[in-house]
């Protein structure tokens, strides 16, 4: 399980992971930069020239351990933090070639590579050596996505809806408690201080 760093942690491995696996073939023919983009940098996204930037746009608790019984009992260990990350990946380009050729590559990629391990995880994360990200395409209705860009600055592209999960943080270390001071009573007759 990893630390708070992690939700970056999983955007910063998949443009490593995308960037490190371009084949030369294609960054020959199609160059192209992998970005990771906050939303306050889609302002100036329209800038770009070829791209891929996968942007988050949701973070939700896992729904498999929403409901978990209460653990606020003494000496429980708190569970982990899971959560499942929403991402698009953007398409940037400015002819049609290189647009459909990136949106191609990168579906291929992740339908052969579905999962990030330690191996492909960034260490800022704090992963453990049993953690993996699934990346998984999800459906994603024309309405909600034309929401989505109807909010942001730069208009609609190519967009690319993913989801990974299940993103676990390790709870805050508990710190043991002050230890238990007892006192012994002893029941007997009650002696005068004064005798």
């Amino acid at each position: 399980m990893a630390n708070v760093a992690a939700v970056h942690s999983v955007g910063d491995s998949l443009v490593t992971y995308l960037r490190n696996a371009y084949p030369e073939p294609l960054r020959t023919d199609q160059p192209c930069e992998f970005r990771l983009l906050s939303s306050g940098e889609l302002d100036d996204a329209d800038q770009l020239t070829t791209a891929v930037t996968p942007y988050l746009y949701r973070v939700v608790i896992d729904e498999q351990t929403r409901n978990l019984p209460d653990v606020l009992r003494p000496g429980a260990t708190p569970y982990p933090l899971s959560l499942c990350l929403y991402y698009l990946f953007i398409v940037w380009a400015g002819e049609a070639t290189a647009e459909h050729t990136l949106t191609a590559w990168v579906m291929s990629e992740l339908n052969q590579h579905p999962i990030l391990d330690r191996s492909n995880l960034s260490a800022t994360g704090g992963w453990g050596p049993h953690d993996q990200i699934h990346i998984v395409p999800i459906d994603m209705t024309n309405e909600d996505l034309m929401r989505i860009w109807d909010a942001i600055t730069p208009s609609y592209r190519l967009s690319l809806p993913y989801l990974a999960r299940v993103v676990r943080i390790d709870p805050d270390e508990v710190e043991e408690g002050l230890p238990v001071v007892a006192t012994r009573y002893r029941h007997g007759e009650l002696v005068d201080a004064e005798a």
